[in-house]
C-alpha cells in the first residue's frame, strides 16, 4: 500500500502537481456537485474531476498573481494555496459550463428558415 502511494506521488511530481492541491480541488468539485438542486450523473462525476484538474494547473498561477498584487501576512503560507485550490475546484465546473456554452453557440449551425 505504501508503494502505491509513493508511485502516485512520484507520478504527480513528474507532472508538476502538488497532491494537497489536487485533493483541495477535488473537494471543491465534490462540494459543487453536492450543492446542486438537480443532481445529474454527469455533474456528479465531472465536477470533482474538473475541480481537481483545474486546481492542479490553475492554483499556482492564481496564487502568484494574488501575492504579486496584495500584501499578505506570510508569503510562504500553504493555507492560502489550499484555499485557492478549493475555490478553484468549486468554480471550475461553472467555468467549464460557460466555456462549453460559448463554444456550442459559436459553432452551432444556424437554422435556415
Amino acid at each position: 500500500m505504501v508503494r502505491v502511494e509513493a508511485m502516485i506521488q512520484e507520478f504527480l511530481d513528474a507532472l508538476g502537481i502538488k497532491a494537497p492541491v489536487v485533493v483541495a480541488g477535488l473537494s471543491g468539485g465534490i462540494l459543487r456537485a453536492l450543492s446542486r438542486h438537480r443532481y445529474k450523473v454527469r455533474e456528479m462525476v465531472a465536477s470533482p474531476i474538473c475541480g481537481a484538474l483545474a486546481a492542479a494547473y490553475l492554483t499556482l498561477p492564481v496564487v502568484h498573481y494574488i501575492r504579486a498584487g496584495l500584501p499578505l501576512p506570510s508569503p510562504d503560507d500553504d493555507t492560502m494555496t489550499l484555499a485557492a485550490a478549493f475555490l478553484i475546484g468549486v468554480s471550475a465546473m461553472w467555468i467549464s459550463d460557460i466555456v462549453f456554452e460559448v463554444v456550442v453557440r459559436r459553432f452551432k449551425p444556424e437554422k435556415e428558415e
